[in-house]
């Protein structure tokens, strides 16, 4: 029996499992998280409700107000426009088998899991702008859970991290070095994940990405990923009341 692919819904419960914000709070209909700096995927409200009651719970851990919206919340997305809330950010999500994104691993680099994280993975994921508030939610996440490095040569390339809600595997913090981009090493990290998210029972390979990353998107759809759902933010300029 085929089981049908993961919606916004449902990837957006895996996000909050496998990429967790610090806190929680459930205010009069909305979901509201606590970052501590680790982006907007962790310091959103979501839900529907007063807009006013998310904006009060978000101070209270001194955020500024930031909602996160799927397709089908077309009437609080007007009430917000009317606010004054600008679309910031939209986010495709991608996902394939997890059968088919196990391969035959390239000639041109070695790929391997990593039971610690070693300085070198930190770097990689500097060059990023993935920085130490960013490690702090991979640390938290309670999830099944797999740092995985791939190299080109003898030398680090690409680094990921993949975690696992139920049937739902999400890869996050892919990064491969500049140089070592269009050699296999991402394909290499994809397919590593991909494993272990197997071996944790999970049908479904996904992730998040936004809709101006060009050339990440370029790769999940090689790779044979497909778009399954959307969602965007809406933020209100700074300065604006």
């Amino acid at each position: 029996m085929s089981h049908p692919m993961p919606d916004s819904r449902r990837l957006l419960d895996a996000l909050d499992v496998t990429w967790p914000a610090a806190e929680f709070a459930d205010v009069d209909g909305w979901r509201v998280r606590r970052g501590l700096g680790g982006g907007n995927r962790v310091s959103c409200a979501s839900g529907s409700g007063d807009v006013k009651a998310a904006v009060d719970a978000l101070a209270v851990w001194d955020q500024g107000p930031l909602f996160q919206l799927i397709p089908g919340q077309k009437e609080l997305d007007d009430e917000l426009d009317a606010l004054g809330y600008r679309i910031h950010e939209p986010v495709v999500f991608y996902a394939a088998s997890v059968a088919d994104l196990i391969g035959e691993q390239s000639h041109m680099a070695a790929g391997y899991r990593c039971h610690c994280r070693p300085a070198i993975m930190e770097e990689i994921w500097a060059s990023g702008g993935i920085g130490p508030s960013r490690l702090a939610i991979m640390d938290r996440t309670t999830a099944p859970k797999q740092l995985v490095m791939s190299r080109s040569g003898d030398r680090p390339a690409g680094v990921a991290f993949v975690a696992v809600d139920g049937d739902v595997a999400m890869v996050h913090a892919i990064e491969v070095l500049e140089k070592y981009r269009r050699t296999g090493a991402g394909r290499l990290v994809m397919e590593v994940a991909a494993r272990f998210a197997a071996e944790q029972g999970a049908t479904w390979f996904t992730l998040a990405v936004t809709v101006a990353n060009a050339p990440a998107r370029a790769l999940y759809e090689r790779l044979g990923m497909v778009e399954v759902g959307r969602y965007h933010y809406r933020i209100k300029p700074e300065g604006d009341a």
